[in-house]
């Protein structure tokens, strides 16, 4: 997936702010890539424009050399194809459902993923897959622990099929504890399924664990994009030193970054 200079702007009763301009940006196949900067740097705009609920003014984004327009015009099998893993489980599962329904909504609109006679096994796997007892299908949201719910907002995505999941700030609303289990099944899924990962955070801890590839924005423009190595040990841009010496001074001198590797047991 490409995004070759989406531009995106905001119109207020008496002014245009660009909320994006010029973002270049590219995701192999089965990478994660980090979309970092401070709030109202215009992450989740390009993660919005990804996902097809706002178009950008100029520019294109396209999926394996097809231009992505916006998603209810986009074919099933790309609005299969991108899926989203938002920040607040407890605001983005319907309280009024159960974990069954929830996840078989998607199967409702595109039915042909998974055939009405195959749904049974399909949904006692997708809770498997994503490490939760199938027995909490028939259970709500709020009888569910955070991490759970975002266990089953993971599961949801998921039973799409997608290529690409974007993850908006997926583990910011977790205890610390329970992130990294969240990141180190992010991990592992990505194995398992082949996925690519767009994963939006403002947290360089987290970006250090899960991340291939650092993208760091600063008030709508890409600043700086390179390995997770190389942004961590040798930064180019002022702007993310200045990141990353805040989250050093954050975290404390004694605190050290765990890698991806450690977090997925390399």
């Amino acid at each position: 997936m490409t995004f070759p200079g989406p531009r995106r702007s905001l119109r207020g009763a008496r002014t245009i702010v660009q909320a994006v301009d010029g973002v270049d940006l590219d995701i192999q196949a089965q990478e994660t890539l980090a979309l970092v900067g401070e709030s109202g740097s215009g992450k989740s705009t390009v993660a919005r424009c990804v996902l097809g609920l706002v178009n950008p003014q100029q520019g294109t984004i396209t999926y394996e050399g097809r231009e992505l327009g916006p998603v209810d015009k986009r074919p099933a099998e790309l609005q299969r194809a991108i899926q989203m893993v938002f920040q607040d489980p407890g605001s983005s599962l319907n309280p009024r459902m159960t974990v069954a329904a929830i996840i078989r909504e998607a199967w409702k609109v595109h039915p042909a993923v998974a055939p009405k006679g195959d749904r049974r096994q399909a949904l006692a796997d997708a809770l498997t897959d994503v490490g939760l007892d199938p027995g909490v299908a028939d259970r709500r949201p709020s009888a569910l622990s955070g991490g759970q719910r975002q266990r089953v907002s993971i599961a949801r995505a998921l039973a799409l099929r997608p290529r690409l999941l974007v993850c908006d700030e997926a583990v910011s609303a977790l205890d610390v504890s329970v992130q990294s289990q969240i990141l180190r099944l992010l991990v592992d899924l990505q194995r398992t399924h082949d996925l690519s990962i767009l994963f939006i955070t403002h947290d360089l801890a987290v970006v250090r664990q899960i991340a291939d590839r650092v993208a760091v924005m600063r008030k709508g423009e890409l600043v700086e994009c390179a390995s997770a190595e190389e942004v961590f040990t040798a930064p180019s841009h002022s702007y993310t030193k200045q990141l990353l010496g805040a989250a050093y001074d954050l975290e404390g001198a004694g605190r050290s970054f765990e890698t991806r590797g450690a977090v997925s047991g390399e």
